[in-house]
């Protein structure tokens, strides 16, 4: 399985809100630097408890996570992966309410049936003199 499908099964288990689905791509001693609140998550039980508040803080609202402009290195022993990501909340009919930007970079490893992500960094620019963060990438 190319290392690159490894994003759709992260969208599918985010839409889902599935947090077993979502850690499952995970290797157990992951680390994250995520673009929200932590430096990092060391480990996937860490990560768990992110990923846990994150859907419960959706409500009846659902995420769809879509990637562009997707690029891979991919040998034998690892691959990296990074891509453009949009997260786009929707109400119960579906409609997106809001949306926003973020670059992401995978390192993956191979394991179970196919590559677990080792480390993962999302982040996205920021305004030089104000430190602003830009979520809105240009069209």
């Amino acid at each position: 399985m190319p290392p690159t499908q490894i994003l759709q099964a992260y969208a599918d288990a985010v839409h889902a809100r599935d947090a077993e689905a979502l850690l499952a791509l995970y290797h157990p001693h992951v680390t994250v630097y995520d673009m929200w609140e932590h430096w990092l998550y060391d480990g996937q039980q860490a990560w768990r408890g992110m990923i846990e508040s994150w859907f419960a803080s959706l409500g009846d609202e659902r995420v769809q996570v879509t990637f562009d402009d997707i690029r891979s290195t991919v040998t034998p022993e690892m691959a990296l992966v990074h891509a453009f990501v949009t997260y786009a909340g929707l109400n119960t009919s579906g409609e997106r309410l809001r949306a926003m930007n973020n670059r992401i970079t995978l390192t993956l490893t191979p394991g179970g049936n196919g590559w677990l992500i080792l480390h993962e960094h999302s982040s996205a620019p920021a305004e030089f003199s104000s430190g602003k963060v830009n979520l809105h990438r240009p069209a």
